[in-house]
């Protein structure tokens, strides 16, 4: 088919048009937020048809270097504290946590059961992924000594158990579905240790992050296109790998083998690609994030490369997820990718702002969520949750010490 002079010049109008609904958009986004005097507000990015009358003042707020970020309060922030509040409140409108959740009748066996008598951590004996427990439990023994008697169901499968259409059941997961799930949502394991085992790179999981091999590539180095590797746990990640395969030079996007490959059907009918470590990732200026099986391990570690974040989706959580803002931190994508392209083609065209975008998304992770960050986070939780507890804890006899590690 062969557009006429008149026809590409339509194409390109409403190109036009749509790029500057971005920065529209864009620039909404970043009024809201930080003008907010407490960063509290409920505004919806995408009321973007009333940006037209902020345009002026929120430019004059993005010139001056976002003051509100230097606002948020240390070592955690507010936003991160109410997802606290939420994840708590049905609990804490009962009242208590009946002592019945946890016996061996009613509650979750894909849970793992702790107690935390005396300033000791004891755990049932067995455990399905050992350095996932391991990195749980690193951070509740880091805090132990200020730690009440409690005990607490912690999920170190992927996927969230307490679903919204039956009783809630206090089970802390990693991550959720806000409106699906009533799982209580703790940071995860791969803080630490005991991440998603990518093979043959990370047997034992992510683990800790690589930060000089990261430093390699600041932004001026990185090659200007769009990059995506994992294993194909989803459909929706189909999209973004066929427009790779028509247009390599806007995206590098492949699949790569994980532990369920067996044929080449698995990786959308090509050979899978060469496994690289996410320090790689950082050679490329725009990175894909996409939810796997629930919210996406290598989320947080994106960010770290400076590169600026394109996210997938926005109905997986982690806990700190709700901290982030579109357009602030992350440019968010169509959850069926029907505006990839288009946003890939923004970025490329607004450097400045794809690249301020990119530092703000660094900052956010490198300001609040360290290991002391983590370890606080960990600790108001914890102490809000023990309020709940209202019955003596007693040890069950089947049950080991946990020591911390030499």
């Amino acid at each position: 088919m062969f557009l006429t002079r008149g026809d590409r010049e339509n194409k390109t109008m409403q190109k036009m048009v749509a790029r500057m609904n971005l920065v529209v958009c864009f620039v909404a986004a970043v009024g809201w937020y930080c003008t907010a005097e407490t960063c509290t507000g409920t505004r919806d990015v995408s009321e973007c048809s009333q940006a037209d009358k902020e345009v002026e003042s929120v430019a004059e707020l993005y010139k001056s270097g976002l003051p509100w970020m230097s606002r948020l309060p240390r070592p955690i922030s507010y936003r991160l504290l109410r997802v606290i509040d939420a994840d708590l409140a049905v609990w804490e409108k009962k009242g208590f946590i009946p002592e019945e959740e946890f016996s061996e009748k009613k509650r979750i066996h894909t849970a793992t059961h702790y107690q935390i008598i005396d300033h000791k951590l004891y755990r049932e004996a067995s455990c399905m992924f050992p350095f996932r427990c391991s990195g749980v439990e690193h951070f509740i023994l880091e805090i132990i000594n200020k730690l009440p008697d409690m005990e607490l169901l912690i999920n170190v499968h992927d996927y969230p158990v307490s679903v919204k259409f039956a009783q809630p059941i206090p089970v802390f997961s990693f991550s959720k579905v806000a409106d699906e799930h009533w799982d209580i949502m703790y940071p995860a394991w791969t803080f630490w240790e005991g991440g998603p085992a990518v093979w043959p790179i990370y047997p034992t999981g992510l683990g800790r992050w690589d930060l000089q091999e990261a430093e390699k590539w600041p932004w001026e180095k990185k090659l200007k296109k769009g990059f995506f590797r994992g294993s194909r746990t989803s459909e929706e990640r189909d999209p973004l790998i066929r427009l790779s395969r028509k247009e390599p030079d806007l995206v590098d996007a492949q699949y790569s083998k994980n532990q369920a490959w067996k044929s080449d059907a698995d990786t959308l009918h090509m050979p899978p690609a060469k496994e690289i470590k996410l320090e790689e990732h950082c050679k490329y200026r725009y990175l894909f994030n996409f939810r796997g099986v629930a919210a996406s391990f290598r989320f947080k570690h994106l960010f770290l490369c400076k590169s600026l974040v394109l996210h997938v989706g926005d109905q997986w959580l982690e806990f700190f997820y709700p901290a982030l803002k579109p357009w602030v931190h992350y440019i968010p994508v169509k959850q069926d990718l029907s505006n990839a392209r288009e946003l890939l083609e923004f970025a490329m065209d607004n450097d400045d702002i794809a690249r301020e975008i990119a530092e703000r998304g660094y900052k956010f992770i490198w300001d609040h969520l360290d290991m002391k960050d983590i370890s606080c986070y960990w600790e108001k939780l914890l102490l809000r949750y023990a309020k709940l507890i209202k019955h003596t804890v007693k040890r069950k006899k089947d049950f080991k010490q946990i020591m911390p590690k030499d």
